[in-house]
C-alpha cells in the first residue's frame, strides 16, 4: 500500500497541516514535532505526490526541455547547462527527443502541458507559425534555446550566427583563401539562414564573387559532411578551404580530405563551427567558432525561472558572445 500523508500524520500523532508545514519547509513548526514528523516519514518510506502536491500549489516544480537529438554532443551539452541551473533553482526536467519533426515537436509541446509543467524549454529547427502559435497560447512561459522565431515574440538565448560566420569566412579570406566552401545545414531554418548571410557578407565586403558551385548542404552529421567534401574533390576547380556550419560535419570534411589523400590545413583549410569536445578528438584539431552551448541552455533556464517567477525580465532575446579559437586544422 502507498503511504499518505494521512498515515504520517497519525503514526506522528499530528495534523496533515503540520505534516504539509514540514514536507514544505515551512519554518512555523516546532523543532521538536518537526523531527517527530521526520523520523515518522523515514520510519513509513513516506514519499510527497508531486501530481497531488502540484494541484494544491498549482506548481509542479517541473520543466519540460524538448530538443531535437539527445545523442548529439551539441545539444547534450545544451541540457546539461539547463539541468544544472534547474537543479540549483529546485526544479526537476523532463527531457523529451524531437527528432526535429515538426508533428511530433507540437505534440511534445501539448504532451508536457498535459503534464502540468511549469515552463518549457523549446529548442528545435524551424519555428513555423503554429509553433508560434502554441508558444503564445500555452498556459505556461516558453523559452527557446539555440532557436528563435521569425517574429523574436518567444523569448530566446543565442548567440549571433551571422557575425560569427562572418568572422570565420573573413578569417579564411585573410589567409588567401579566395576559393571557401560552405557547408550548411540542410533545414531552411533561421539560423542556417544567417550562416549563410554571414558566409555571403564577408565575401562580400572582400569585393570577391560567391562561387555557388561551392554552396553544399548537409544534415550535421559526420556522414553527411564526408558525402558533401566528397563532391567537393570531384570538382576541376577545387576550394581551398571549407566553412562548415557544424563540428561533427566538419568531422566527416577533414576525414573525407585525408581518405583521398589530401592534407589538412597543407591542401585545404578546414574550419567548423560550435567547439563540441569533437573540435579537440580530431587530428589535426578543429578551428571553429566557439558557441558556448552550455552558457545558452544554463541561460536559458535561469530565464525560464524569472518567466515562472514573475520576476522582472530586462531583455528577452539574450545574445550570448561567440569567439573564434584557432587550431591545426588551419594555417
Amino acid at each position: 500500500m502507498t503511504v499518505t500523508i494521512y498515515d504520517v500524520a497519525r503514526e506522528a500523532n499530528v495534523s496533515m497541516a503540520t505534516v504539509s508545514r514540514v514536507v514544505n519547509g515551512n519554518p512555523n513548526v516546532k523543532p521538536v514535532t518537526r523531527k517527530k514528523v521526520l523520523n515518522t516519514i523515514q520510519e513509513l518510506g513516506y514519499r510527497p505526490n508531486a501530481v497531488a502536491r502540484g494541484l494544491a500549489s498549482k506548481k509542479t516544480t517541473t520543466v519540460g526541455a524538448i530538443i531535437p537529438d539527445i545523442s548529439s554532443i551539441f545539444f547534450a551539452e545544451l541540457a546539461r547547462g539547463i539541468e544544472d541551473i534547474a537543479t540549483m533553482y529546485k526544479y526537476n526536467m523532463i527531457l523529451s527527443n524531437s527528432d526535429q519533426n515538426k508533428d511530433k515537436e507540437l505534440q511534445l509541446i501539448n504532451a508536457m502541458l498535459g503534464k502540468q509543467v511549469d515552463g518549457i524549454l523549446f529548442m528545435g529547427g524551424d519555428i513555423t507559425n503554429e509553433h508560434v502559435e502554441q508558444f503564445q497560447t500555452s498556459s505556461v512561459p516558453v523559452v527557446l534555446a539555440a532557436t528563435y522565431d521569425k517574429t523574436n515574440s518567444i523569448p530566446s538565448v543565442n548567440i549571433d550566427y551571422e557575425a560569427a560566420a562572418c568572422e570565420a569566412t573573413s578569417y579564411l579570406l585573410e589567409k588567401g583563401n579566395d576559393k571557401i566552401a560552405f557547408i550548411s545545414g540542410v533545414d531552411d531554418t533561421l539560423i542556417n539562414q544567417e550562416k549563410y548571410s554571414g558566409y555571403a557578407r564577408a565575401y562580400k565586403e572582400k569585393s570577391i564573387s560567391l562561387n555557388d558551385d561551392y554552396i553544399l548542404t548537409g544534415d550535421y552529421s559526420y556522414d553527411s559532411g564526408l558525402e558533401a567534401v566528397n563532391q567537393l574533390l570531384a570538382m576541376e576547380e577545387k576550394p581551398t578551404a571549407v566553412f562548415v556550419a557544424s563540428d561533427e560535419m566538419a568531422l566527416g570534411v577533414i576525414h573525407g580530405i585525408q581518405d583521398k589523400g589530401y592534407n589538412v590545413p597543407d591542401d585545404f583549410e578546414v574550419f567548423g563551427f560550435d567547439n563540441t569536445r569533437l573540435a579537440t578528438m580530431v587530428r589535426p584539431t578543429l578551428s571553429t567558432i566557439v558557441q558556448p552551448m552550455y552558457d545558452i541552455g544554463a541561460v536559458a533556464m535561469r530565464l525560464l525561472t524569472k518567466y515562472m517567477n514573475k520576476e522582472e525580465v530586462e531583455e528577452k532575446k539574450v545574445v550570448l558572445p561567440h569567439r573564434i579559437i584557432e587550431r591545426t586544422s588551419t594555417k
